[in-house]
C-alpha cells in the first residue's frame, strides 16, 4: 500500500512539474517569440509614436477635448473616462432614465460645441459610451460632423481636414466584419502634423 502510495505520488510531482514547464514556460515563450517575429507592432501593444516619443496605443482611446482636436466617443471607464485600468461600460439599459438624460446631455453639448443647429442628428457614437470604454474609433460620420470645427480652430480649409480624416480612415475588416471607423489618436497626430495654428 505504502509502495503504491509513493509510486502515484512520485508520478503526479513529475507530472505537475512537466506540465508546469510545457504550458507554464515553454508555451508561452514559444508564442511570445513568434508574435514578436511575425507581428512585433502587435505584440508590443500597437503603440503609436509621434515626435519621436510615445503617444498611446492605437487600440486604447484618449481623452481629446480642445477644440483643435476631433473628440473620441464618450467613456465610462473610471471616474472621469478613459482610465485603462477600470474598462468597463456604464451598464445602463435602453429603458434607463439616467442613459436618456445623459445621452440628451451629450447631444445638446456636441451641437454646441460644433456649432450645430438644435435638430441636426448626431451620430449615436458621438454621445454613446462603447462597451470598454475605451473604444479609439469613431465612424466617418462622427469625424465630418467635427470636420469644420477643426478647420476653424486650426485655420485650415475643411477640405485639407477632410482629407486627413480620409486618410486616416479604415474600411470594415476583409469588407464584411465591423463598421467603417477612423482611429482618432491617428487622426490627430497627422492633424499636428499638417500644421495650421
Amino acid at each position: 500500500m505504502a509502495k503504491t502510495f509513493v509510486a502515484d505520488f512520485r508520478t503526479a510531482v513529475i507530472s505537475m512539474v512537466f506540465f508546469t514547464i510545457l504550458c507554464g514556460l515553454a508555451y508561452p515563450l514559444a508564442m511570445t517569440g513568434v508574435a514578436q517575429a511575425v507581428m512585433p507592432g502587435k505584440a508590443n501593444g500597437s503603440i503609436i509614436e509621434a515626435k519621436g516619443a510615445a503617444a498611446g496605443s492605437a487600440l486604447i482611446g484618449q481623452n481629446f477635448s480642445d477644440a483643435r482636436y476631433f473628440h473620441p466617443r464618450p467613456s465610462a471607464a473610471g471616474a472621469d473616462g478613459y482610465d485603462a485600468s477600470a474598462s468597463s461600460g456604464s451598464n445602463l439599459g435602453p429603458s434607463s432614465q439616467a442613459l436618456v438624460d445623459v445621452v440628451t446631455q451629450r447631444v445638446d453639448a456636441v451641437r454646441k460645441e460644433n456649432s450645430l443647429p438644435s435638430d441636426a442628428p448626431v451620430p449615436v457614437d458621438a454621445v454613446t459610451a462603447s462597451a470598454s470604454g475605451l473604444d479609439p474609433h469613431i465612424s466617418p460620420a462622427y469625424a465630418e460632423l467635427q470636420v469644420a470645427r477643426i478647420a476653424k480652430a486650426r485655420g485650415m480649409s475643411e477640405d485639407a481636414v477632410r482629407s486627413l480624416v480620409k486618410a486616416n480612415s479604415n474600411k470594415a475588416t476583409l469588407f464584411l466584419m465591423g463598421q467603417p471607423r477612423v482611429n482618432v489618436l491617428k487622426l490627430n497626430i497627422a492633424l499636428d502634423a499638417a500644421g495650421g495654428r
